[in-house]
Order: structure tokens, then sequence, then C-alpha cells
């Protein structure tokens, strides 16, 4: 999911991804750069979710794969008992 974020955020900073009335926010990136020194916060807020959200995911993913893989799960089964 995360690399897919990536993905269309970056096909729409270079302006091949969605269709301009769709908000994206590789566009909303786009749009923002000639506004860089005047106005920060347009280029600072989209950056910082679509960062949040590719680690929100990926977080989410190792969390999960921690919880289904049966080796971790028994190593920590193991680890706990030993205390």
């Amino acid at each position: 999911m995360a690399g897919a974020i990536l993905a269309e955020s970056t096909l729409s900073f270079l302006g091949v991804g969605v269709l301009a009335p769709m908000p994206s926010w590789g566009a909303m990136l786009n749009d923002a750069r000639n506004h860089l020194f005047d106005a920060p916060h347009l280029v600072i807020f989209p950056a910082l979710a679509v960062m949040t959200a590719v680690l929100a995911f990926n977080l989410l993913g190792d969390g999960l794969r921690d919880w289904m893989d049966p080796r971790m799960r028994s190593y920590l089964i193991v680890t706990s008992l030993a205390r």
C-alpha cells in the first residue's frame, strides 16, 4: 500500500497521474513548487501527509507480519516464559 501511495504521488508530481479535478498529493506538491519560498506550508503539509501515510502503512504491515508469523510468535512466547 505504501508503494502504491508513493507511485501515485510520484506520477502525479510528474504530471502523468490522475487528472486535474481529482486531488492528489503529488499534484499539490507540483503546484506548490513555484511558491516554495513565499508559502512553504503549501509544500510542507502535503509532504508530511505522504510521509505519515507511508510510515503508517509500513508500521502496520510490520506489526501484522510480526503478529501473524508463527516463528516470531513462538519466539516471543518462549522469551516471555523464560522471565
